[in-house]
């Protein structure tokens, strides 16, 4: 008889403990969504460098998404600064803190190894962790901890826009772009780390789409610029006084090296709204300072990734992994064929003022 008891007396604490997990969670989410003030989840984030105006863009989003739910949510920045000795071990620190989840974007974003050492230790400390924009060469190192994925732009896509964007400016404006009248466009590369992920997709897919719509193509040209500004701005002055007039277009994986780029030909006196003295250069992101080279004929066309959309899926992913749910629960996200990357979509710039056969290309 007393054994009996025992038992009844053990499951029904168990249907207490389990009744009292699900009402505290609910009140945690119901708390959340209706902006009542409870403890602050913290949050770290380590952005893999603070000179990207595409980063910051992130940064700023998730500033606001905190401020709009009533800051039950603090986000905490690191600054990975470029390196990856920096970040590891910034991302090394960051486990022994209190942080309810954790945001990396790594500044090798095809490093198995580097992806496997934080989901290892997030697993071991119970911390969901999300990686931002990283593509590991091995995808099963995400697999090995139910809380650990991706959430990406869409490289393929992007390059794919990219690429349209190209082909119609080439189609419009044939006469004036095609330089030396061979049917083919001449180009040079600017590319982020060769072995990035979103760099050897970028590179692939804007040139196939180029070469789907039967427009005959040459590299003058491929460079590395650590998806950097300045770097970009260096790199593209040889290459200018080495070609000049041969480049018909300039293709960059990125707006922060497109920026670069024209601030490198402006100081030559391109691309500062002669018409005759513009080269065409194409960036991915659509950030405002590439929005307002647009505008002013400085700058060909761009791809727009809303930096805002990439901050919600990250906020309420996190918030679900937080709250021990499925990380798609609720939403309408999906993940990839990989089953552990979810893509964030592009779409094409249409902030222009004017037609690209207007003002882009300047011609």
């Amino acid at each position: 008889m007393s054994k009996l008891k025992n038992k009844i007396l053990l499951i029904v604490s168990l249907i207490m403990i389990i009744t009292i997990s699900i009402c505290n969670n609910a009140i945690v989410i119901k708390a959340i969504s209706n902006g009542i003030k409870t403890e602050t989840i913290e949050v770290g984030v380590v952005l893999n460098n603070f000179y990207n105006p595409y980063n910051l863009s992130i940064k700023k989003s998730l500033e606001d998404i905190a401020k709009e739910n009533n800051n039950n949510v603090k986000f905490t920045f690191f600054d990975g600064k470029g390196n990856e000795a920096i970040e590891n071990e910034l991302v090394g620190k960051m486990f022994n803190e209190n942080y309810k989840l954790l945001l990396v974007a790594i500044v090798d974003k095809r490093s198995s190894e580097l992806v496997s050492n934080f989901v290892s230790k997030a697993k071991n400390k119970n911390v969901p962790i999300i990686f931002i924009n990283t593509t590991p060469a091995d995808i099963d190192v995400l697999n090995g901890y139910t809380k650990a994925l991706a959430i990406n732009t869409d490289s393929i896509q992007a390059a794919t826009l990219q690429g349209k964007l190209i082909v119609d400016a080439w189609n419009t404006n044939k006469k004036s772009m095609d330089k030396n009248n061979d049917d083919i466009l001449q180009y040079i590369l600017i590319q982020g780390e060769p072995e990035s992920y979103a760099a050897i997709v970028r590179n692939q897919y804007v040139i196939q789409t180029i070469n789907n719509a039967r427009i005959k193509t040459e590299e003058l040209a491929k460079i590395s610029a650590n998806w950097n500004s300045d770097i970009a701005e260096a790199a593209i002055q040889p290459l200018f006084f080495r070609y000049g007039d041969k480049i018909e277009a300039i293709i960059s994986n990125n707006d922060s090296m497109a920026i670069g780029t024209i601030k490198a030909l402006q100081k030559y006196g391109y691309n500062k709204g002669n018409k005759i003295k513009t080269i065409p250069v194409f960036g991915i992101g659509a950030v405002s300072e590439a929005q307002e080279l647009i505008k002013k004929g400085f700058m060909a066309g761009s791809v727009l990734q809303n930096p805002r959309l990439l901050a919600e899926a990250l906020y309420t992913v996190g918030m679900n992994l937080i709250l021990n749910k499925l990380p798609l629960e609720g939403t309408n996200y999906k993940f990839d064929k990989r089953g552990k990357i979810i893509l964030i979509p592009f779409e094409e710039y249409k902030g222009q003022d004017k037609s690209l056969s207007q003002i882009d290309l300047g011609f």
